[in-house]
């Protein structure tokens, strides 16, 4: 594998850059450019690879070949003189020559490309029937057409002897007779009758390279004359359907007079017959123009076009389309829709959103594995805190399954019938956390109303509370006082009835004394303080959990893992989990995707590597007769992984908020994850 860098992301180094990625022996490493906006760069990015402001930086990584791509000799002066000794140059002039040569093979292709799907295109839509066949009888193209007129399909058809089709064929005469045959009558086994033209294919040199036959159902032919000789008949059935029909509908020529009208129409507008047949387009409008009119000028259909008619000024929504026979336009017809309908039906839509999200405390006590007293005593803390209006305060390490907890207890809640929201305090911008509390005054009508409003009488869980600003500390303490809210841009307080359940994984009582967690607003939240222990403090519930998340990661990968095996389970044992039990979900996860279709017990080698700081690492170290000596830079890689690991669990996988508290940039951040190979196995969970 030869590791290149590109220097220029222009054009030019664009398309080096996607022309490399279809090279398996070549790996773009890197792309620097200048303009930190250049879209090589920005295509770069996108695919994780390194990028540089100045060539210079990226030359602290070696190269096997550097594609310069400016044309400026100046750069290529100095990249000649900087590059190591080992590494090829390629000049811009050079790589312009292939991206020129790669430009203009891409518009060939893509010229050669159109043309093919037009001539298909052409083929597929004519109303004809078309079918090819080589000099063998085999068919080699059949058109949509064709396929349907003969009931069959295109994959079907291709490499089929013709008169496996079309028994009573001709096609194969025409082959030895070399002579076109028009106009050819022909019945089918199917029953349907076709005229047919066979011409033989001949090339240039003068070769018989195959013969094809166009041909046209007369059976359909023969229908619609009977549909003419009823046309009455039908004409008679589509005026009931119209008159009977609950849309209202409008109907005029093509000068723009109504020809027609439906009890709906005169029930919506108040208009009649003789109110409106024979008068211009515009007699039931007022307000608002014409669509008939508009149809009939443009020939294009008008949907959705809001306006007001009839003499109570209606507030409706039109839908006119032109009416074409044979090309020409014989006027236009039009559907009304009373908007007070479509308020109503809005309406409806919202009080079902509501019931939805009402739903959305989904998990109750039951779907909570307990087996060990300290989880039991957690479960007992949070059910009496269920039964009680007091505010709970959920203390323990992240992964631990506090949301769930926070779930039950208001699923076994008096308030159990009304709204559940939840609130990431830490993942939300501080402006946009007390909008979306508080409420808005100058937001849309239907925005304005905070959380705590649409919580009213329900529920709210503000998870990682420990990470509120001192600001938004005050506001949520001003709620719990004074029972009400006052939206952002207001001033009149909106009385709400919200328990709160809070969520955190900090020392609020170390942070109390650092100043960065308020007293007060510690003590009225911490009525009913409830700690959910770690995994590793549980252990007695790790086989349940581990049976019970199998069958939640069965339904959510379509597996059918039956068990963990005794040996699989005593590793996991061994194991402290820093991330709790959402570390073993991830496990369990990593472990299922590894295993292939037919395997239904997970062993221990489809375990993923855990992390060196499990019992079960120090049991193998203190085994071994005698220690690996590490080198220093792999025990700082390996302990910077970890780090960067814990972080990432720790937030939840919130990459901005995990490089901040690392006092690392983002790019830098997704280089390492992409070093380590950190974060694939939690992408591939998501998906």
């Amino acid at each position: 594998m030869q590791n290149v860098l590109i220097v220029g992301a222009g054009k030019g180094g664009s398309a080096i850059l996607n022309l490399f990625k279809q090279v398996d022996m070549l790996h773009v490493q890197g792309v620097a450019d200048i303009d930190e906006s250049a879209p090589g760069i920005q295509l770069a990015q996108n695919q994780n690879i390194d990028t540089y402001t100045s060539y210079r930086e990226a030359l602290n990584e070696f190269y096997d070949i550097i594609v310069e791509t400016t044309g400026d000799e100046n750069v290529f002066r100095d990249l000649l003189q900087i590059k190591s000794s080992r590494t090829v140059l390629i000049p811009g002039t050079v790589a312009h020559v292939m991206f020129q040569l790669l430009d203009e093979k891409e518009k060939l292709l893509n010229q050669i490309q159109t043309e093919r799907n037009t001539r298909e295109l052409i083929l597929h839509s004519i109303h004809d029937g078309m079918i090819v066949i080589d000099n063998d009888h085999k068919v080699t193209f059949i058109n949509e057409a064709a396929a349907n007129i003969i009931q069959t399909t295109e994959e079907k058809a291709l490499h089929t002897d013709v008169e496996d089709l079309i028994p009573d064929s001709k096609l194969p005469q025409t082959l030895k007779t070399k002579v076109k045959e028009i106009n050819q009558e022909l019945s089918l086994t199917n029953g349907k009758k076709i005229i047919t033209t066979r011409i033989p294919l001949i090339a240039d040199s003068g070769d018989l390279i195959g013969a094809f036959a166009v041909f046209k159902d007369i059976t359909e032919v023969e229908a619609l004359a009977e549909e003419i000789t009823d046309l009455k008949n039908v004409q008679t059935m589509l005026q009931a359907i119209i008159q009977s029909s609950e849309e209202a509908i409008s109907v005029v020529d093509e000068r723009g007079v109504g020809m027609m009208i439906n009890p709906a129409y005169t029930k919506i507008t108040g208009l009649s017959e003789k109110d409106v047949i024979g008068q211009p387009a515009t007699a039931d409008i007022s307000e608002g123009e014409s669509m008939h009119m508009k149809v009939l000028k443009t020939r294009r259909a008008v949907r959705g076009a809001r306006m007001k008619v009839g003499p109570n000024n209606r507030d409706v929504l039109v839908n006119v389309a032109p009416v074409i026979v044979d090309g020409r336009l014989k006027g236009s017809v039009g559907v009304i829709h009373d908007l007070s309908e479509i308020e109503t039906l809005s309406t409806e839509l919202k009080k079902a959103r509501q019931i939805i999200r009402n739903l959305e405390a989904k998990y109750t006590f039951d779907d909570i594995v307990a087996v060990s007293q300290d989880m039991k005593l957690a479960l007992e803390q949070a059910k009496v805190g269920a039964r009680t209006p007091a505010n709970v305060l959920l203390r323990g390490e992240s992964g631990t399954g506090k949301e769930l907890i926070a779930h039950a207890i208001h699923n076994e809640s008096e308030r159990k019938h009304n709204k559940f929201i939840r609130v990431n305090c830490a993942t939300i911008e501080e402006s946009n956390l007390e909008k979306m509390l508080l409420g808005d005054e100058h937001g849309a009508p239907d925005q304005r109303k905070g959380y705590f409003e649409q919580a009213n009488q329900g529920s709210i869980f503000l998870d990682e509370i420990g990470d509120l600003s001192p600001h938004m500390q005050a506001k949520i303490l001003r709620i719990l006082e004074n029972g009400h809210v006052v939206r952002m841009g207001g001033s009149d307080p909106v009385e709400v009835n919200v328990r709160i359940i809070a969520a955190t994984n900090v020392n609020l009582e170390r942070a109390i004394m650092t100043g960065e967690f308020r007293e007060d607003l510690f003590y009225r939240l911490n009525r009913l303080p409830i700690h959910i222990p770690p995994l590793r403090e549980r252990m007695d519930d790790l086989e349940p959990l581990v049976n019970h998340l199998i069958i939640q990661l069965n339904d959510s990968y379509g597996r059918n893992v039956r068990r963990i095996s005794p040996e699989a389970l005593n590793r996991l044992k061994q194991y402290n989990y820093p991330g709790n039990v959402r570390e073993l979900e991830n496990i369990l996860a990593r472990s299922l995707i590894s295993m292939s279709g037919q395997e239904n017990i997970i062993s221990e080698n489809h375990l993923p590597m855990l992390r060196k700081n499990s019992l079960y690492d120090l049991e193998l170290m203190n085994d071994s007769e005698e220690n690996e000596v590490i080198p220093l830079q792999e025990a700082m890689e390996d302990f910077e992984k970890q780090m960067i690991l814990e972080m990432l669990e720790k937030n939840n996988f919130i990459k901005s908020k995990t490089a901040k508290q690392l006092n690392i940039s983002i790019r830098n951040l997704y280089y390492k994850m992409e070093k380590y190979n950190l974060g694939k196995d939690r992408e591939e969970h998501d998906k």
